[in-house]
């Protein structure tokens, strides 16, 4: 079978698929009945292996229906409480590119803590402690900064390690900073125009393999559109050995 063109298969074996999500695709189906990867990968995994019935595929992370980039999948349960148990214990390691308006401190860490308001879809970050609210922590380093074209003023090209898995973290917290991302229409929308893409990409994953106990890391890069092709940097991390981890 041949998966949608828009899904690149990174890595298959008998444990896990590892996929580059398309933007604006559903990580999981909802009201809308949209096409959903989930959905999407189990019909791939039928055919392509020919199962007959329901067929597994376990879901060990989300990522927001406008960003792109690696997805790791489990094709067995052991797999998926493995997955699990090295996303709680923070082993499962999750890295991003951002591009953020403005230009934020060189490096950071920033920790809020998020409620997320269920109703409309989005979160609320706060400095200190509120009831409902989780703790959020990412880390952050600027890898290049310029006077973008289109007249949008200064744009960053940021690399985000999560230390915490929240809903909306990334564009949270930068938000609140006050260095909404470019094209968030949730949290930068006084900046930001509709019709904008956001720029927020999912571009490696680090984990240890459920059975072989290997590490692996899988990468996966930004489109050549605007504003990703604005930054020099990214040519010079994509032909790294290291990359971004």
């Amino acid at each position: 079978m041949q998966l949608n063109s828009d899904v690149k298969v990174l890595y298959e074996d008998n444990h896990l698929l590892v996929v580059e999500k398309p933007v604006n695709m559903l990580t999981q189906g909802d009201a809308t009945g949209d096409a959903d990867l989930l959905s999407v990968l189990k019909q791939y995994i039928k055919e392509k292996y020919n199962k007959p019935g329901n067929v597994y595929l376990g879901l060990v992370h989300r990522l927001d229906r406008p960003v792109g980039g690696v997805m790791v999948f489990a094709r067995t349960s052991k797999a998926a409480s493995r997955l699990s148990d090295q996303v709680r214990e923070r082993i499962f390691g999750k890295v991003y590119l951002a591009v953020v308006r403005g230009k934020p401190p060189e490096r950071g860490r920033l920790q809020h803590y998020l409620y997320k308001d269920s109703a409309t879809n989005t979160v609320r970050c706060f400095e200190g402690p509120r009831e409902g609210a989780k703790e959020a922590i990412l880390e952050y380093e600027v890898l290049e900064s310029l006077d973008a074209a289109e007249n949008t003023g200064v744009l960053s090209l940021v690399k985000v390690n999560l230390i915490t898995g929240r809903p909306h973290q990334i564009r949270a917290q930068f938000s609140f900073e006050g260095f909404p991302l470019y094209g968030d229409q949730k949290y930068g929308q006084e900046v930001n125009r509709p019709g904008q893409q956001l720029a927020l990409w999912s571009t490696a994953i680090k984990l240890v393999h459920p059975t072989l106990k290997e590490d692996m890391v899988f990468k996966s890069f930004p489109p050549d559109c605007y504003p990703w092709n604005q930054f020099k940097i990214l040519e010079s991390l994509k032909n790294s050995a290291d990359g971004l981890v």
